[in-house]
């Protein structure tokens, strides 16, 4: 593992405007490029937060999923964020994962928020995804998978032999302001309980539902204390974490080895 740089994208995303999103988000990240490894983008990027957006779906082969791989490949570095993508079995809540190579991962949804009806119209995920980047075991979930910290969970010797599932765990996320101290509060805890560094991004600004949103993006060590912290305005900020700091960590505090062993279903 070497030292990684990763880069909060804290957007005011367009209500149900893909292309506008496309070009706004592409401005933003585009002095970005040789100048950082990792890029997050925010929960249904493309579109917002919302339930009417699956009427515009894209599938896998559509706009955003070529701007995606193109962006990773412009910046020379991974880039993320979820958006709504239609497949045979239903439309999903789907992160993305693009790297400069052209390889593409995905991540859907698991839980789905049923404070705002999701698990009605969209279909859930299963499996967890782990990605291999720079050296970096990197775990993404999306917005309310932080609640559920089971599914969360970093393990020792189950995904890597003698060591941990991930080091580094993402959330994308459109976080309303309502609830920002528990989005706050549940950063910290996930990176405290599973040893690892956090990266999370929400979006800001007011969505066509008229949810204000603060923002709050960061990068949390694995004792909670910010690398990096945004407020409630659009901009980007990388932070460099480093990988000597979490093995040090690991070894001189080994909670992992006391861990209740489980299967996630």
């Amino acid at each position: 593992m070497q030292d990684l740089r990763i880069s909060l994208v804290q957007g005011a995303t367009r209500w149900h405007n893909p292309a506008a999103n496309r070009d706004y988000y592409g401005g933003l990240i585009a002095p970005l490029a040789g100048q950082t490894d990792l890029v997050i983008l925010p929960e249904t990027f493309t579109s917002g937060f919302s339930n009417e957006a699956i009427d515009r779906a894209e599938g896998m082969e559509g706009e955003t999923v070529a701007w995606i791989r193109t962006q990773a490949e412009l910046l020379g570095a991974a880039v993320t964020g979820s958006v709504q993508l239609r497949t045979s079995e239903g439309v999903f809540n789907r992160l993305l994962w693009a790297s400069p190579d052209g390889g593409l991962q995905s991540y859907d949804k698991r839980h789905l928020f049923r404070y705002a009806n999701e698990h009605h119209r969209y279909a859930a995920g299963r499996e967890r995804l782990t990605v291999e980047w720079k050296g970096w075991r990197i775990n993404p979930q999306v917005c309310y998978d932080l609640r559920f910290p089971v599914f969360c969970r970093n393990r020792f010797d189950v995904e890597r032999p003698g060591g941990m599932d991930f080091d580094l765990q993402l959330f994308v996320a459109n976080w309303p302001a309502a609830r920002a101290y528990p989005w706050k509060t549940l950063l910290r805890a996930r990176a405290i309980e599973n040893l690892c560094y956090v990266a999370a991004v929400n979006r800001v600004g007011r969505d066509g539902n008229q949810l204000d949103y603060a923002g709050d993006s960061a990068v949390i060590d694995f004792l909670g204390h910010p690398q990096a912290e945004m407020g409630a305005e659009e901009g980007v900020t990388t932070a460099l974490v480093s990988a000597a700091a979490l093995a040090a960590h690991r070894q001189h505090f080994p909670a992992m080895l006391d861990a209740d062993r489980f299967e996630l279903k």
